[in-house]
């Protein structure tokens, strides 16, 4: 089976292992919450990588950037919504702490492959 460029960059897997987490933390919030910030923090985490998988495939890296980017963004709106979360006290200090440091190593990486990418 071959693998793809996205699958052996090191801020994808990282941000695969995000989704993971926030799809197991996800499952202890309210039910009331199911189409509320389980969803959207559910669907932030995965277009952190998706963006990344569909950066890739385009020809000019100024476009790969733009893909890039916009996994920064959803990183950020991510980062967001677990603030929210933890103001409800959806999740623990500690969970909050542990996914906002995993947030953190993955925007650095998200920065540094932009920056590669943007002076190719």
């Amino acid at each position: 089976m071959k693998t793809y460029s996205f699958e052996k960059l090191l801020v994808w897997q990282e941000s695969i292992i995000l989704v993971k987490k926030i799809y197991s933390i996800t499952k202890e919030y309210p039910s009331e919450e199911k189409f509320g910030l389980i969803s959207q923090l559910r669907r932030c985490s995965v277009s952190v990588a998706s963006n990344l998988a569909e950066g890739t495939s385009r020809k000019t890296n100024k476009d790969k950037a733009r893909f890039t980017t916009i996994s920064f963004s959803s990183a950020m709106e991510l980062l967001n919504q677990l603030i929210i979360s933890k103001e409800l006290n959806f999740i623990s200090e500690n969970d909050y702490i542990l996914l906002r440091e995993k947030i953190e190593k993955i925007t650095n990486m998200l920065n540094s492959l932009r920056n590669t990418q943007i002076n190719a």
